[in-house]
């Protein structure tokens, strides 16, 4: 009996380790795939500003998004997060007004301040999106974000791709950017159980 809950348990544990392998090789192909296409609009997935200035990795984002929308891939950038912890202005906000001041017209950057997570950030661009007839939009993240954003899109009405980001500091080195992957390796079956 002692023998077989201990081959049980070990067959688990294999189980979870071939799982969590394959979620890590899914999360670094995705990461590698551009998939730039003509859409409706570019979102980008905000990241830490200070004091109203982007941190690296919010304006290697913004930087990718607005090269993107200078080759005329879209009409409309929408810039996402929220306000955190101490701060007067939101990622979002921070994020229109480096677009703005890089020459995209206001009324071409879409503020959407709601979201403090990748989740709730979707769910807002997919709510303004319904309401104004955008259904194709390119995802602006980081290379190791680009396969939980595709999970969290599908539980949306919107059609996306992805375009990472290939100037971030995060992705600087293997040394910095493995964590992310382990970390974002771990998250990817809890999107996929909620779908």
């Amino acid at each position: 009996m002692l023998i077989s809950r201990r081959r049980i348990a070990l067959a688990l544990l294999l189980l979870l380790g071939l799982a969590y392998l394959a979620s890590l090789t899914s999360v670094v192909i995705a990461s590698r795939q551009d998939q730039r296409r003509l859409c409706d609009a570019i979102v980008v997935l905000g990241a830490a500003q200070y004091n109203g200035r982007p941190s690296p990795v919010l304006r290697a984002r913004l930087d990718h998004a607005l090269a993107l929308y200078n080759e005329g891939l879209a009409p409309l950038v929408i810039v996402t997060g929220g306000i955190g912890d101490g701060d007067r202005v939101s990622e979002a906000t921070v994020g229109q007004q480096y677009l703005v001041a890089r020459h995209v017209p206001r009324d071409a950057v879409i503020v959407r301040p709601e979201g403090r997570s990748t989740q709730a950030s979707i769910t807002a661009v997919a709510a303004w999106a319904g309401e104004h007839r955008v259904r194709r939009v390119l995802l602006v993240s980081d290379p190791f974000h680009m396969l939980r954003l595709r999970f969290e899109v599908a539980r949306t009405l919107l059609t996306a791709w992805t375009s990472p980001t290939t100037t971030s500091p995060i992705s600087a080195s293997w040394q910095i950017e493995l964590p992310y992957f382990l970390a974002e390796a771990a998250k990817i079956p809890i999107v996929m159980f909620r779908l």
